[in-house]
């Protein structure tokens, strides 16, 4: 059948085979997704948009394939018996008219693409949407109309000394962390790319944790699992991240789980897109793997310089060398500068953000234009003046849910909507403790959910913002100290 198609490629097939394996949670264990909803996913499914001439499939090969799908399925994976008569009858009854009635009719596929196309173009999406309980994962714009999945928390590198990165990137992996955020003006590269292979060649039990506490470990595992369970409950028309087994054979399965978001530095924007294709290459070569996403990690270039760099991601994703492009620091001027110049809006913004400066009017456009929004590191933000009075609101209010107040932070900025990538460093038993606290499992822990925050608190800490500039909390992240020019400067002014 796959032959008699015309499938130009096996692998597009396979990825699309895999989310069309949808399985739900039961008191039985996994069991098979109706039979109908596998029909309708064959039938928008990339893999039929990749057929060569002819460019036509009649609608009857459709649940053909589709029953080939459910047979495959119930022979790797044993479900429910009783489960796959009534989806089979469901099925039958429900649609034996329908395709006895369009036996032999073509289905156009170019005109199910358009059609697809400009749903998602006409519909009025946000990417910005406020919820008590977030899953694990936020889908952003890939190529085309293809979507990605963000790990909504991650584990940021900002600052880390490079003595203490392994240690850290092999911890988070522990704690079930599959989002790290890099970037080219962070000296940990290298370090994390030698504790990602560790865990991709191997997985988890490849991991050197020799010397950490038991009682750590069993923390680390415990919020890995968290985060595994809150995905089976929280994302049930998302397929779920497998477990792979650990060795070679798992290798792809756990490389597609891990999301590396790569920050281009300043020095490696350029106005020649060659040249910048070149240097996100190099980088990807020296780290060992491709990069989920790549970002411009400053506007503070000029505008000749972000547009060309720009532009270079946006045809690497296109070649298929990235997944998706983002952007950090940006505010309305260059955001808006993009689309005034024909450029498409980024996946993702990065920004300075907390309940002390909120950037409502950037984080308002970028909902208005589908740009996933996300907290870079928090820094210094316990040593600041200005917020001392609201820090002491983070403090009441962390130790009412016996929690850390950098878990409030990461609960803030979830049930706000956003991503967020916290950091922690090493060297003390808190830090190492607070990589696994800080993650998606770390801020679900608690079964009673006494974690989720109220309105009335979440309203307690959105009304702390008095738009702290990042000149005031000294943070360097994406520009130097030359470009600071006061204590009122902050990057997303710049144009």
């Amino acid at each position: 059948l796959i032959f008699n198609l015309q499938i130009s490629s096996i692998s597009v097939l396979c990825d699309d085979l895999r989310e069309l394996m949808l399985f739900s949670r039961d008191t039985t264990g996994y069991k098979m997704a109706s039979s109908k909803r596998i029909c309708i996913l064959l039938l928008f499914s990339p893999a039929i948009s990749s057929l060569s001439a002819p460019n036509f499939i009649t609608r009857r090969d459709v649940f053909t394939i589709g029953g080939i799908v459910a047979n495959f399925v119930n022979t790797v994976q044993s479900a429910n018996a009783e489960d796959d008569r009534n989806d089979k009858d469901a099925l039958n009854s429900g649609n034996s008219k329908i395709i006895n009635d369009l036996e032999g009719e073509t289905v156009d596929i170019s005109k199910i693409n358009a059609a697809r196309s400009n749903a998602f173009s006409d519909r009025n999406l946000k990417s910005v949407i406020p919820m008590n309980d977030p899953p694990p994962n936020i889908l952003i714009a890939g190529k085309g109309d293809s979507v990605v999945r963000l790990p909504r928390v991650g584990y940021s590198l900002y600052k880390t000394p490079s003595e203490q990165v392994a240690r850290g990137t092999l911890l988070a992996l522990k704690a079930g962390v599959s989002h790290f955020d890099i970037g080219g003006d962070y000296a940990a590269n290298e370090e994390v790319a030698k504790a990602l292979r560790q865990y991709l060649n191997i997985g988890l039990s490849g991991l050197d944790l020799s010397t950490e506490s038991p009682e750590l470990l069993e923390f680390l595992d415990m919020t890995r699992t968290v985060g595994e369970q809150r995905a089976l409950t929280t994302e049930k028309f998302i397929s779920p991240v497998v477990p792979s087994p650990d060795g070679p054979a798992g290798r792809s399965a756990r490389r597609n789980g891990i999301f590396v978001h790569y920050k281009l530095s300043n020095s490696d924007q350029s106005s020649d897109r060659l040249t910048v294709k070149r240097r996100v290459k190099k980088a990807m070569a020296s780290f060992g793997t491709y990069f989920d996403m790549v970002s411009l990690h400053s506007p503070l270039t000029t505008s000749e310089q972000r547009l060309s760099t720009y532009s270079a991601l946006l045809e690497l994703r296109n070649e298929g060398f990235i997944r998706s492009v983002g952007v950090c620091n940006y505010g309305l001027g260059a955001l808006k500068e993009l689309r005034s110049n024909n450029l498409a809006y980024p996946s993702l913004n990065q920004l300075e953000l907390s309940p002390f400066n909120t950037h409502d009017d950037v984080v308002n456009f970028c909902n208005d234009n589908r740009i996933v929004v996300s907290c870079s590191a928090w820094s210094k933000l316990s040593s600041t003046p200005a917020i001392e009075k609201g820090w002491d609101v983070v403090r009441e209010i962390s130790s009412a849910k016996c929690m850390t107040k950098a878990q409030v932070l990461v609960r803030w900025a979830l049930q706000k909507g956003f991503a967020c990538v916290p950091r922690s460093a090493t060297k003390s038993k808190l830090e190492r403790k607070a990589i696994a606290e800080n993650s998606y499992g770390g801020v679900n822990a608690d079964i009673d959910g006494r974690y989720i925050l109220t309105s009335e608190e979440m309203k307690r800490l959105d009304d702390l913002d008095v738009k702290l500039s990042a000149g005031s909390l000294g943070r360097r992240d994406g520009w130097e100290d030359s470009d600071v020019t006061g204590a009122e400067w902050d990057p997303t002014l710049y144009v």
